[in-house]
């Protein structure tokens, strides 16, 4: 075989359903076990798999170019924020620190944008299905092989063997906050594969369970009450879904008037709100470190101490936090105090504008179109957004992924430079799941 034949081959390999499906998978897989893989292989083989991944995906955006359509695909809310991390080195505490991070977060950008434009919604969706299948089911194998049949802890992997005690677990990710955030992204994608009819109704019955199971024992007060928050918007897509498209408007702002003032309620009715879901210890604690943080904050208000992601506590200004119980938190626990902190104000608008349009696009898609498969980026990233008002996963890894993800699929499919670039009349032709 001659070398311009192997190379259609190698090519055609590449460019094939099976393997993209393959390569999709295993790029969320990499992010959803990221705290597993660098507990058991190390940063270094974690920085391996990252590195062949990356290498796949720009070989294949270059062999596929001709396909892309890139004009408004990538949103520059997105490239701002990126961007700002990365110039962020410039000025901070930790320059090769900064320079590292930086580098890990673009790679999950990078990983994150080749899925999204690479994949159909209904293909994305399958691939979150699998891949948190198996981390809900590793996690309870591993939940039962340490709290019943060794009854010991598994300490490099974090789990405290509660499992005879009915939780809280946390399975392969770290933290039960962590698990209880993948179990609810996984009902919402199990849920939107059996209305899509993807797997076999034993497969998606199970799954729902599964994933049911492993919300309630993580006992995380996080999970908890951001499932009633998706509970309910669930029900508003459900209700919006089926109104006349002209009367959608008054009913989106009806909608939005409705959830201002659930939440100054919920505000309002805090400390009960805290005692019901047995959540005053974890939110004492987040209260005495966001204080911490706003001192910290006030120094380099405006840019930042430099970007970090997740905390290093060898570093100035991290160090400080030693004394609090059980040494250095590993993040601020809050996506927005952390971009604040990291990124200064400017880093926090930026982050704010991406998570507003991204959802805002989202939304209109998920209560417009008429395929049930909009509606999943919606609720997962009303999922990550909740989520970060009490954690920082948003920022690293499968959070940050999943965010890029969904952004990038609202983008290509409400775009505004999508819409002046067209011609006077000519309507912008969805990009319907196939």
């Amino acid at each position: 075989m001659r070398a311009g034949q192997r190379f259609d081959v190698i090519v055609a390999f590449l460019s094939s359903a099976r393997f993209l499906t393959s390569l999709s998978t295993a790029t969320v897989g990499a992010a959803a076990y990221s705290f597993l893989l660098h507990q058991t292989i190390g940063w270094a083989g974690l920085f391996g798999v990252l590195g062949v991944l990356l290498l796949l995906w720009v070989v294949i955006l270059i062999v596929k170019r001709g396909e892309v359509e890139w004009s408004g695909l990538l949103p520059i809310s997105l490239m701002v924020f990126v961007a700002w991390a990365a110039v962020s080195v410039f000025w901070s505490n930790y320059q090769w620190a900064t320079l590292g991070s930086v580098g890990y977060l673009f790679a999950y950008t990078v990983l994150g944008v080749a899925v999204a434009l690479l994949r159909d919604t209904i293909q994305i969706v399958r691939a979150f299905g699998d891949v948190l299948r198996f981390a809900l089911i590793a996690s309870i194998v591993l939940e039962i092989l340490s709290g019943l049949l060794i009854d010991a802890p598994i300490r490099f992997l974090g789990i405290t063997g509660n499992l005879d005690q009915l939780g809280p677990i946390q399975g392969i990710v770290g933290t039960r906050n962590q698990l209880g955030i993948i179990a609810i992204i996984a009902l919402v994608t199990f849920a939107t594969e059996q209305r899509t009819r993807s797997v076999s109704r034993g497969l998606s019955a199970a799954s729902l369970v599964l994933a049911a199971l492993c919300l309630l024992l993580s006992q995380s007060p996080v999970a908890i009450g951001t499932t009633v928050v998706i509970a309910i918007a669930t029900a508003a897509l459900y209700g919006l879904r089926r109104i006349d498209p002209g009367r959608q408007r008054f009913w989106q702002l009806g909608l939005l008037g409705f959830s201002v003032v659930t939440v100054v309620l919920a505000w309002v009715f805090r400390d009960g709100i805290i005692q019901l879901l047995d959540a005053t210890k974890d939110l004492d604690y987040r209260l005495n470190l966001w204080r911490r943080i706003l001192d910290l904050i006030s120094v380099h208000s405006l840019e930042g101490w430099g970007w970090i992601g997740a905390w290093r506590g060898d570093l100035v200004p991290y160090v400080s936090f030693a004394h609090f119980p059980g040494g250095v938190p590993g993040t601020a626990l809050n996506a927005f105090f952390d971009t604040w902190l990291q990124l200064g104000l400017a880093g926090l608008a930026a982050l704010l504008v991406l998570v507003v349009l991204a959802f805002a696009r989202s939304w209109l898609l998920a209560s417009t179109r008429r395929s049930v498969v909009f509606t999943w980026p919606a609720l997962v990233l009303l999922t990550l957004i909740s989520t970060a008002l009490a954690e920082s996963s948003l920022l690293t890894e499968f959070g940050w992924l999943t965010l890029v993800v969904c952004t990038v699929k609202a983008s290509r499919e409400l775009s505004w430079r999508q819409a002046f670039a067209s011609a006077p009349g000519q309507p912008i032709l969805p990009h319907e799941p196939r």
